[in-house]
């Protein structure tokens, strides 16, 4: 009997075939006592484990490039952390075994981050996908995840560590689901960059039986246990349509009557470039720098070193507009050398922009080599910084830009409420704004981004949250500047429509998304898009302001 279930949709498309489950977590190691002159040999034992899966994320990073290099890079990172290491070594010494002493000093740590603040508890999903790498790799079993399997399906997991979702195999895994995770947690964007239709958030996705038929509609959230025959054809021909509308759009974004709407994409890093330029991206909406800064979390890449990537992004967009983001530090990023090691609250401390001028010498070697990597090329270079909270930051970040001789426009992101509520300030410092809708939900909510508990105060159609952007974008549009989304909110067609109507003037997104948001925006007048987004407005919760743009879009 087809019964109907919903999580929240988070990467579009249909996927129907038979369940099946992620492997089980490794068992909790025997807590046995070793004799002191064996506590060198574990040491050794434990050293090798980390140093042997720190080195396989970094391979399956490399192997799937552009955002999911620089996630697995950083779950290398948290491998290879010093104080968790010292504390492995201290447990042997006292007569664990290594594999013993690994889960008991990873427990404490998880129990540090999951006190520490909704931001990093959000982060105990990868650590204990790294604790479990090393203590699978120790007793010498197989390290549980993907199923094998001749036939596709659709994957259940309660959720998704980011060295899964990098690899998932599109031939064999149709979709996933899981129990936990958000609209903007690490699992989703990757699902995206993939192209995989996902759904998170689902209560009970565990409880599927193995081998159940289900149907999973990405854009909508709704999962179909059991579906009709019916039901299955209506949703295949509703790909179909989509699938063929994709194919018929091209060319720049823009609304049916002509209103220019960029699209942009999202890039982590070079490796994202030849998705980009495929899907019709007219230039990066926010190019993600972090990935040359997680190889080595002691020290700084070298300018040359930073010269190099960022032109191989510049060439790939001739007379196209190139957004980057400076060093974005701290919180769920943190790196040794910038970032306090001792802060109560990590996503309220010292992060982002606050970090860099902390730290003039990295903000002034990164934008020098923007500078740099620019020279003699026809690109629109912009560049803006993170966490900007208000009129003293724009003018330190465009001071700092001057002074480092970088030709380009200077902008601040709008991830605070503060910096919405203040953007024409603001705007009078910097040259355009760029809104980072995650982070600003996250900080106008309190709800972290990978909680799943607290996913409906993440859903980017959170009328508080569209009233923030209409406020930006209104503040944007009195000074003659730009406004842009570059946020994952972009990515939803729909809502896509309705940021145009509240007045964005540019959308960025992961490469997978260009074509839905494109074949979308076609289909509109920019009458009918600033309806929706009155429409959305006037609604008090996300449901209500989807339903309601979507009843002005259709004509209802």
């Amino acid at each position: 009997m087809e019964t109907t279930l919903r999580g929240v949709g988070v990467s579009h498309g249909v996927a129907i075939g038979e369940v099946r489950h992620m492997g089980t977590a490794v068992l909790e190691p025997p807590a046995k006592q070793i004799p002191a002159d064996e506590a060198e040999r574990e040491q050794g034992r434990a050293r090798q484990a980390v140093e042997a899966v720190a080195a396989d994320l970094i391979a399956r990073g490399n192997l799937a490039g552009g955002e999911a290099q620089a996630v697995l890079e950083a779950q290398a990172l948290m491998a290879q952390d010093p104080e968790l290491m010292a504390d492995v070594d201290r447990r042997i010494v006292v007569g664990s075994t290594a594999e013993r002493a690994v889960y008991d000093a990873f427990a404490a740590y998880r129990a540090l981050l999951a006190g520490a603040g909704e931001y990093l508890a959000g982060r105990v999903a990868d650590l204990d996908d790294v604790r479990n790498r090393i203590v699978a790799r120790l007793l010498g079993v197989p390290m549980p995840g993907v199923p094998d399997s001749d036939e596709p399906y659709v994957l259940i997991a309660r959720d998704l560590a980011p060295a899964d979702t990098a690899l998932l195999d599109p031939t064999l895994v149709l979709g996933f689901v899981t129990e936990e995770g958000g609209p903007t947690s690490h699992s989703a964007i990757l699902a995206r960059a993939l192209g995989v239709p996902a759904v998170v958030a689902l209560p009970g996705a565990g409880e599927l039986v193995e081998g159940t038929v289900i149907a999973v509609d990405g854009s909508t959230g709704e999962i179909f246990v059991e579906p009709s025959a019916e039901k299955r054809a209506e949703m295949e021909k509703a790909a179909a349509e989509r699938k063929a509308a994709l194919a018929s759009s091209s060319g720049p974004g823009a609304t049916s009557d002509g209103h220019k709407v960029p699209l942009l994409a999202n890039v982590g890093g070079p490796g994202d470039v030849a998705a980009a330029v495929e899907a019709g991206a007219e230039g990066v909406g926010l190019f993600r720098t972090e990935f040359l800064f997680l190889d080595d979390s002691k020290q700084a890449p070298s300018e040359k070193k930073q010269v190099e990537a960022y032109r191989k992004v510049l060439e790939a967009f001739p007379e196209g507009r190139v957004v980057v983001r400076v060093l974005d530090a701290g919180a769920d990023k943190p790196l040794d050398f910038l970032t306090p090691a001792d802060e109560p609250n990590p996503a309220l401390g010292v992060r982002g922009l606050r970090t860099l001028l902390d730290h003039p010498d990295v903000l002034r070697t990164q934008l020098t080599a923007l500078a740099k990597a620019a020279e003699g090329l026809p690109v629109y270079l912009e560049v803006m910084a993170p966490m900007v909270a208000d009129r003293i930051d724009a003018k330190a970040f465009a001071d700092a830009c001057r002074e480092a001789g970088l030709r380009a426009k200077f902008g601040a992101m709008v991830e605070i409420p503060s910096a919405a509520l203040r953007a024409r300030s603001i705007l009078q410092e910097v040259e355009f704004l760029s809104l980072g809708t995650n982070d600003l939900a996250q900080y106008t909510f309190a709800a972290d981004r990978q909680v799943g508990a607290v996913s409906r105060l993440q859903d980017p159609w959170q009328p508080a949250l569209l009233d923030l952007v209409a406020a930006s974008a209104e503040a944007a549009k009195a000074e003659g500047k730009s406004c842009g989304v570059c946020g994952e909110a972009a990515s939803d067609p729909l809502l896509a429509c309705v940021l145009t109507g509240l007045g964005v003037t540019s959308l960025s997104m992961g490469a997978a998304s260009i074509p839905y948001v494109r074949a979308t925006l076609a289909k509109h007048t920019l009458a009918q898009c600033e309806r929706a987004a009155a429409a959305a407005r006037a609604a008090d919760t996300a449901d209500d302001a989807r339903a309601a743009a979507q009843a002005v879009l259709s004509g209802e």
